[in-house]
């Protein structure tokens, strides 16, 4: 192997790796993001269209001081764009977070899917065996 092949499969290792810890820190932001009730029925909120600050406080008996940090831990997980209109701060969904969040989850869903089929087919295997032990003890 040459010396400039193992530095190119050196970087492309490094890239895969920052990639992939870009992605996991990524959803990790989002996942802590979307662990607070407060936040998931902002974002329900915003799934209707964009919303200003002040429309986002009025179902919440919490103070402004809280909601503007609620709406900057979504801003910080990139799950929503908060831009001024005049005098006014208005909340925009990014769909896409949602999407990373989702694409993530339906790869661990065939896992589990796969894992439980299999199971499954040794559960029945199991109650097969003990139908026919039963036989040959009651003949």
């Amino acid at each position: 192997m040459s010396q400039g092949s193992g530095i190119a499969k050196f970087t492309f290792d490094i890239d895969r790796k920052i990639h992939y810890r870009m992605v996991v820190d990524s959803l990790g932001t989002t996942f802590t993001a979307l662990s607070d009730p407060t936040r998931r029925a902002m974002i329900e909120r915003l799934s209707r269209g964009p919303a200003s600050v002040h429309g986002l406080t009025k179902p919440f008996a919490l103070s402004q001081q809280m909601i503007s940090k609620h709406i900057a831990y979504l801003v910080r997980a990139r799950i929503v764009i908060k831009t001024k209109r005049g005098r006014e701060s208005v909340c925009t969904l990014r769909p896409e977070a949602i999407k990373t969040v989702s694409d993530w989850a339906i790869s661990y869903r065939r896992f589990w899917e796969e894992s439980f089929d299999k199971l499954d087919a040794v559960v029945n295997q199991m109650k097969r065996a003990e139908v026919g032990h039963g036989k040959k003890h009651v003949e």
